[in-house]
């Protein structure tokens, strides 16, 4: 039996060799319940992270987007149905430096109620809950992700 094989850095090629057109679209824009969402990815030294790539993913809906220079992504998304717990997203990024993607959670903001039941919320210590949760700004929907220090958001092993 052969060890295996250690993980590699493969990136940043997935900037320029992953997106697809309207990649950022999960929902038409026009549709009456597309959230916009925008967000910043940060490396442990609060700079931004301009050659990342996220994917939004839940039920029926997939998006994608590539950071730019400023770390910013977006993407168009609906508020998934649930049938146990609380709405939420799916998020993985790549990113130059890790040797593998990194799995995280967004929650929405109005679902107060059901974000204090939810079950995986519920296994993240109450300090940190507020790095897997978006807030309001104006008509959009804010999510940071923070790779490492202060208010690193948390991510999960899957």
């Amino acid at each position: 039996m052969t060890a295996p094989t250690p993980s590699q850095t493969v990136g940043p090629f997935f900037g320029f060799a992953l997106p697809f057109e309207n990649d950022a679209l999960a929902t038409a824009v026009d549709s009456p319940d597309a959230t916009r969402v925008e967000g910043q990815v940060f490396d442990g030294d609060s700079e931004p992270v301009g050659d990342a790539l996220l994917e939004a993913f839940q039920g029926d809906q997939f998006a994608r987007c590539r950071t730019d220079g400023e770390g910013a992504f977006h993407f168009t998304v609906h508020k998934p149905p649930v049938s146990d717990g609380a709405p939420y997203l799916n998020i993985t990024v790549f990113a130059r430096g890790l040797l593998r993607h990194l799995h995280t959670r967004m929650y929405f903001p109005d679902e107060d109620r059901a974000n204090r039941v939810d079950r995986v919320l519920g296994l993240v210590a109450e300090s940190r809950r507020h790095t897997l949760i978006a807030r309001r700004d104006g008509e959009n929907l804010r999510f940071d992700v923070r790779l490492q220090g202060e208010s690193e958001t948390v991510f999960f092993a899957l």
